[in-house]
């Protein structure tokens, strides 16, 4: 606390916090690693163990050399500060995260630099840099007990017969964390110490960390800060000024740089530069991306970029922590102007394994075991999982991945950027999907080492030494001693060669750059200006694609106050327009991306810029869409995929290369502190006791802490003259946190508590977090789906489209997933969900209950009341639902087939009934989970399932619309009129059923296939029934019904024909009610029925809740209107009745086209089916029509249209319309060959029929209100029709003219099952 009041206002604005020494405390001696007897612990409870065996840490059948011990931070300074405080537990976890090592001096013991993050529960950071190194052991004791625990590990293994137990060889998911830091490294130590520890002969060596915590990322200072530091122990000569100079330096006198400024403070030996970017630019980030990239490589690190944004799970696995930190820190500081908003630990402690089980996205980092196989990795879920494997160069993607817009160009971009640092953009190898098996092989050291390191090493055009020659000349450097020795030999003519070449060698390369640099200081620049670039080219994506965004951004409330209050149920972007807007190859990727939680934030970010001042991200990025909108760079472009590049490469490298050329600032010099003479006495190889008293406070004033004091004053002015304008403080911070933390969880693991307990409530925390997610996608996939529905049935505008439903429901996917995967007690398979369904399938085959799983599913699945006789019992079965994924061909692996599973029960709505049964199993679910998981908590549990039974009140039919290929075995009922006609008929009946994606062809039904049902009151009924397989058919639309007219019973009045998908349950009913045979009725030997989904008997006699519309029937017509058929059966309509049913029929067509393109639905509906255009114009035409009986003969409206063509073509022989206008002439000419076309067709469909054709094909080439002139001039009229008929009343055909022409501007297609047989 002391530092933190010797100057409070220039505390936040220092470059670094704490400075921190962990190692082993000789006081307490040797103690096993209280975390890694957690993680035997967490193990054997993972295994079904019994904890208590495990607990004690020790392991005698481990050599004491390749044990972990308990490390401790042995010194911190300052004490405490106040805005960041010191946790110990965390500071010492992340420093050694696998405890103390011990080497002899046989070991090879080079030091090891690597850096951590801590991110706290607002989300903010702190960067904690890292030199680890390897001190003598001087203590007795501890050289002592080394040599006693060595003899009773070589007891245990002589009395052992085999000395790698089953748990050593165990393919344990953690197992890779257990082997050191330096094993990995060096993998031939091992047989280097085969003889063990002998203290009479070795020499002992343990590590210890030496730590810099700082509040911004400066990597590259802090390592060489840290690098000084220790060459100043190591060294034959003690520094120019005591350590505490220096430290006391970095903690109190070097300010952290202003904005848009660079720094130069001093290290030991040599100074130090660092930069900060300005206000408008990217913010810092140090971390080498030239790196990241030759890791992974171009493509590999793309793909792992598009898994982040799409925030799924991401796990990195490397033997080296600082390339898990580089990796995770170059990947999230590309996603500007976003930020991750989940879990995010590039260094995952061995304490914390178990938070791989955690049901969130996550990025987390995992320390591999030299040459570690990784298929014996197991990890609690993998069905939404990004591997990556750094030290082998390859990935596994999860399936259904959407690619990044652009790719392939991106990638080109990104490349030319690092071969313009000479750097290979082709370091990766391939990636591997999910269905790869195996791994790839080891690589070799030398190659593992990344390309941008090898080149710098190897080049000498990159101002670079032979790696020896250059640590000897930094040794040399800055060394007082030394440099006094040269200045005596030089005045007495002795030249020191060696020294002198090296000097040589490092001016001339310097000098081939600008300003005579050093070579820190190019390598410093070099990677800065690879950085900004790389990073310029992704930001320049987010700005091309989101350019438009703010349009988009509904703020509604009128206050910040309403705004967080409300905030749940708020939509704060409308998602529907924002994708109609974009091109089309971008919205796979896009409609996912607008569903994450980092967009979310982002949003929610820019509607509270305008309370309060924008966040940083935001500014720059909303500066930089005001740059472009002032360059016009858009307008061109708004809705194309043409990729543009990023145009300011070269100025954002310019930017930083002044600043690194010319120092805006020059922190104090190190210098002697007062302070007792004597103590830290200089002892080379020993890190000494610093004095804790001057270290923990800092100077009174200086010129820096002034200046920040005055702002911080006028922050707190600003921040009194708002408050009594805004909230309550607390209160606004409890809204903040509220909002911000909305549908995530935790950010971090706390480190400095990891007792089973609280282990436990951080599970309870993912528990209450999967609930409330679940809570908030079913009532999202609800609102958007009844919102789509309302506007079927008139009211408001569409807020959903079939991307964004599919997006919704794959989100619903990855959570059900999540869930199942949470508290696993042995992972098996890839997905957690199918690995039960599999466990609950072979226990009811092997208990024989397939045919009764319970009372409840004994209920017909789709039946309506009125066709219930009809329809064969379907059976709703789990098992059933699963055998029909796992005949699926198309589906390979067990995340598809789980996926596939959910959306068929969703469609079937079954999806709340199937889990409830698969969860009764009480004993399954106990044997497959830990006592804390999900699935076995009970209230949660039922919660749930409540949840997803809501989802019942709307229809989805997303299996059918995503698994367009399958097989799909459906069956055909046609159920005749029995009163009137035969059961059966002589002739030979066929079938064609046709569906949004195709139809099946004709099939021909055996005759007389006669089943009989009977009904609630035992009367019998009997009907044709047929079952035939073919290619998934979409949602049905016509069937096309016909017989050869073959024998004496060949007359067949049908009353409709049902099918029914046999997979999904979904009967769909084509009424008809007319005859079919010669002599009958108009004579048709085949109809074109149009269907519509028969609702189930359930769903209609419990007061309509469904709510759904029929989604084959044109929606937003009232059925108010009977049409009649000609023989004058029915109530007729009336004149006004008849016009405004062609009005509804014309306005739902145009509906129709003002829909998304893959949300239209079945035209062939809308022209056909009831209430459609052609029943309107049929009553148009019928009314007043002379339909008398002339000579038992009943008169058609087609027979009228024959009629009126015969006398034009008798007209047009005679001459008679050789007067007429030419297009006139020319209307009567194509009407004259569409009705002899459709008279000429070899199909028999009848006078009703051939008048439906006329209709459509008149409508699809614009050609009706050129027609009805012709018909209504015509002789034949008067005729035919009484004096009140509509077609001989000018008003009303004019005004039907005018409706009909509003048709022409829109593409009117036909279904293949209307036009079959007409030529023209």
């Amino acid at each position: 606390m002391s530092g933190s009041s010797a100057a409070p206002g220039a505390a936040p604005c220092r470059f670094a916090h704490y400075f921190a020494i962990c190692g082993i405390d000789t006081d307490t001696g040797l103690e096993p690693d209280e975390l890694a007897a957690l993680y035997q612990w967490l193990e054997a409870d993972r295994q079904g163990q019994d904890p208590g065996d495990a607990a004690s840490g020790e392991n005698l059948e481990q050599s004491p050399l390749k044990r972990t011990f308990k490390s401790k931070v042995l010194a911190h300074y300052p004490e405490n500060v106040e805005w960041n405080p010191f946790d110990q537990d965390a500071v010492n976890m992340l420093c050694m995260p696998k405890g103390l090592s011990f080497r002899t001096q046989t070991d090879q013991r080079d030091p090891q630099f690597h850096s951590f993050i801590i991110t706290k529960e607002d989300g903010s950071r702190t960067y904690g840099f890292v030199h680890t190194f390897y001190e003598e052991v001087t203590s007795p004791q501890i050289c002592s007990a080394m040599q006693t625990l060595h003899l009773m590990h070589n007891a245990q293994s002589t009395t052992v017969n085999n000395p790698s137990s089953a748990s050593s060889s165990s393919s344990s998911s953690m197992d890779s964390l257990a082997s050191s830091l330096d094993e990995a490294d060096h993998p031939t130590s091992s047989s280097q110490r085969a003889g063990g520890y002998d203290s009479s002969r070795d020499t002992l060596y343990v590590s210890k960390a030496m730590c810099l915590i700082t509040p911004m990322p400066f990597m590259h200072a802090c390592r060489r800060f840290l690098l000084q530091l220790h060459k100043a122990v190591s060294s034959p000569t003690a520094p120019p000024l005591p350590l505490e100079s220096y430290v006391h330096n970095i903690l109190y006198e070097v300010p952290l740089p202003a904005p848009g400024r660079s720094l130069k403070f001093h290290g030991v030996y040599e100074p130090i530069v660092c930069q900060r970017p300005g206000l408008g630019e990217l913010q810092l980030a140090d971390f080498p991306l030239a790196e990241a990239f030759s890791l992974l490589g171009v493509e590999n690190l793309v793909q792992v970029f598009t898994c982040t944004l799409l925030e799924m799970q991401i796990l990195l696995y490397s033997h080296d922590y600082q390339r898990l930190m580089t990796v995770a820190e170059g990947i999230t500081t590309l996603l500007f102007p976003f930020q991750w908003q989940h879990v995010y630990v590039p260094i995952l402690p061995a304490s914390l394994l178990h938070f791989l089980d955690a049901p969130v996205p996550y990025l987390m980092g995992l320390q591999s075991k030299e040459g570690a196989d990784r298929s014996k990795l197991e990890l609690p879920q993998e069905a939404n999982l990004c591997f990556v494997d750094i030290d082998n160069h390859y990935i596994e993607l999860p399936e259904d991945f959407p690619q990044f817009p652009n790719k392939t160009e991106f990638t080109q971009e990104l490349s030319e950027v690092l071969l313009s640092f000479n750097i290979s953009a082709n370091t990766g190898a391939p990636l591997r999907t999910r269905t790869s098996p195996g791994s790839a092989p080891c690589t070799p050291a030398r190659e593992r080492r990344p390309a941008a390191l090898r080149q710098l090493e190897d080049d000498g055009r990159n101002g670079n030494l032979a790696g020896e020659e250059l640590a000897v000349l930094e040794l040399l450097q800055g060394n007082a001693t030394l440099e006094r020795l040269q200045a005596l030999t030089r005045r007495t003519g002795v030249t020191v060669a060696r020294v002198d070449a090296l000097r040589a060698g490092v001016r001339a390369q310097g000098s081939e750059g600008p300003g005579a640099r050093t070579v820190a200081e190019e390598e410093e620049l070099r990677n800065a200006k690879l950085n900004v670039q790389l990073r310029e080219v992704f930001a320049s994506r987010f700005t091309t694609m989101f350019a438009d965004y703010e349009a988009f951004v509904i703020q509604s409330a009128p206050d910040l106050e309403s705004w967080l209050t409300n905030r749940e149920q708020m939509h704060n972007f409308d998602k529907a327009s924002f994708l109609s807007d974009q091109p089309e190859p971008y919205l796979p990727f896009l409609s996912h991306f607008i569903e994450t939680q980092m967009f979310a934030t982002f949003i929610d970010n820019k509607i509270m810029s305008q309370w309060e001042e924008k966040e940083p991200l935001l500014r720059v990025f909303d500066g930089r869409i005001e740059k472009a909108r002032l360059y016009n760079v858009r307008a061109s472009t708004l809705r194309s995929s043409c990729y543009q590049r990023c145009s300011i490469l070269k100025e954002s490298a310019q930017a930083i290369e002044q600043r690194l050329m010319k120092i805006d600032h020059t922190a104090i010099h190190p210098h002697l502190l007062d302070m007792k003479i004597g103590q830290g006495k200089y002892e080379q190889g020993f890190f000494p006791k610093l004095q804790a008293d001057v270290l923990n406070t800092g100077p009174t004033s200086n010129k820096w802490s002034h200046r920040t004091a005055t702002a911080q004053r006028r922050k707190d002015r600003h921040r009194q003259q708002t408050e009594h304008l805004g909230l309550d403080n607390d209160l606004k911070e409890k809204y903040m946190q509220e909002a911000r933390i909305l549908g995530k969880n935790l950010r971090q693991p706390k480190l400095s508590d990891l007792s089973p307990a609280v282990i436990a409530q951080t599970n309870w925390k993912f528990v209450e977090g999967l609930l409330k997610e679940c809570r908030m996608k079913t009532k999202r996939m609800l609102v958007e789906k009844m919102g789509r529905e309302a506007v079927e049935l008139g009211h408001g505008e569409a807020s959903i489209t079939g991307l964004e439903e599919n997006t919704l429901i794959a989100s619903l996917c990855d959570l059900l997933e999540r869930i199942w995967s949470h508290g696993l007690q042995v992972k098996q398979g890839k997905s957690a969900l199918w690995s039960h369904l599999l466990h609950y399938q072979a226990r009811e085959e092997k208990l024989g209950q397939q045919q009764a799983e319970s009372p409840v599913s004994n209920v017909p699945e789709r039946r309506k009341s009125d066709c219930c006789v009809a329809m064969p019992f379907l059976r709703v079965s789990l098992t059933q639902d699963m055998r029909h994924i796992q005949s699926m061909s198309e589906i390979k692996t067990d995340v598809g087939r789980a996926r596939a599973w959910i959306r068929l029960s969703l469609e079937k709505k079954l999806l709340s009934q199937h889990l409830k049964q698969l969860l009764s199993r009480h004993a399954l679910t106990r044997k497959l989970y830990k006592r804390y998981a999900f699935l076995r908590c009970e209230e949660e549990k039922e919660q749930f399932l409540f949840h997803l039974l809501s989802l019942n009140t709307v229809d989805y039919f997303c299996f059918t619309s995503v698994f367009t290929t399958i097989m799909i075995p459906y069956r055909v009922i046609i159920i005749p009129i029995k009163k009137l006609s035969n059961a059966m008929t002589t002739s030979n009946p066929w079938v064609c059923v046709s569906g949004e994606l195709r139809d099946s062809g004709i099939m021909q039904i055996p005759k007389n296939v006669l089943e009989m049902t009977f009904d609630s009151a035992f009367r019998p009924h009997t009907h044709i029934s047929a079952l035939f397989k073919c290619q998934n058919l979409g949602k049905l639309t016509t069937v096309q019904l016909g017989h050869d007219n073959a024998g004496l019973l060949a007359k067949w009045l049908v009353d409709c024909v049902l099918v029914r998908n046999e997979i999904t349950g979904h009967t769909y009913r084509f009424p008809c009610g007319r005859w079919l045979g010669k002599g009958v009725d108009d004579g048709s030997l085949e109809r074109v029925l149009i269907g519509e989904l028969a609702v189930p008997s359930g769903e209609e006699d419990s007061g309509k809740g469904c709510g759904t519309p029929p989604l084959l029937r044109s929606p937003s017509q009232a059925r108010r209107i009977s049409i009649t058929s000609l023989s004058g059966r029915g109530n007729k309509p009336t004149s006004a009745q008849i016009q405004e049913a062609i009005g509804e029929a014309v306005i739902n067509i145009i509906k129709h086209f003002h829909k998304p393109e893959k949300e239209r639905g079945s035209l062939t509906v809308l022209l056909c089916g009831e209430n459609s255009l052609v029943a309107a114009l049929e009553q148009f035409f019928h009314f007043g029509f002379k339909a008398a009986r002339l000579f038992q003969k009943t008169m058609f409206v087609w027979d009228f249209v024959e009629k009126a063509v015969a006398h034009m073509e008798s007209a047009d022989q005679m001459g008679d319309l050789q007067e007429t206008v030419e297009p006139l002439g020319m209307t009567c000419q194509s009407l004259c060959h569409y009705v002899n076309a459709i008279n000429s067709t070899s199909r028999n469909i009848g006078k009703d029929g051939k008048f439906q054709l006329l209709v459509c094909l008149g409508a699809r080439d614009r050609l009706l209100p050129q027609w009805l002139p012709l018909l209504v001039e015509c002789p034949v009229i008067p005729r035919m029709y009484e004096d009140t008929a509509l077609l001989r009343d000018r008003t009303s055909v004019n005004a039907l003219i005018g409706v009909l022409e509003t048709l022409h501007e829109f593409p009117v297609t036909l279904e293949a099952s209307l036009v079959k047989g007409i030529d023209l």
